[in-house]
């Protein structure tokens, strides 16, 4: 349920698409989902290739795109949940 919360708080904040580089590759985050196992997930793009990766993987930009706070929120409860 507090993933829940993150993410619609994610969903309503995060200022998308943005830029990023992610194992080498420019990718642009456009969305944002949750997988099966309740994980918050970014859903980003490289020309015609769309990947889902998870959120807690994916650096930020610098600076962040307005609304990161709730990805450092996010990453903090996932790191520290149990």
């Amino acid at each position: 349920m507090q993933a829940t919360g993150l993410f619609t708080m994610i969903v309503g904040n995060l200022a998308l698409p943005f830029r990023t580089t992610f194992l080498g590759v420019t990718v642009d985050m456009v969305g944002v989902d949750m997988d099966d196992n309740g994980r918050v997930v970014a859903i980003c793009k490289a020309g015609k290739h769309r990947q889902r990766v998870a959120l807690a993987d994916l650096p930020l930009p610098s600076p962040p795109p307005a609304g990161a706070e709730w990805i450092a929120a996010y990453w903090h409860w996932a790191k520290h949940r149990g």
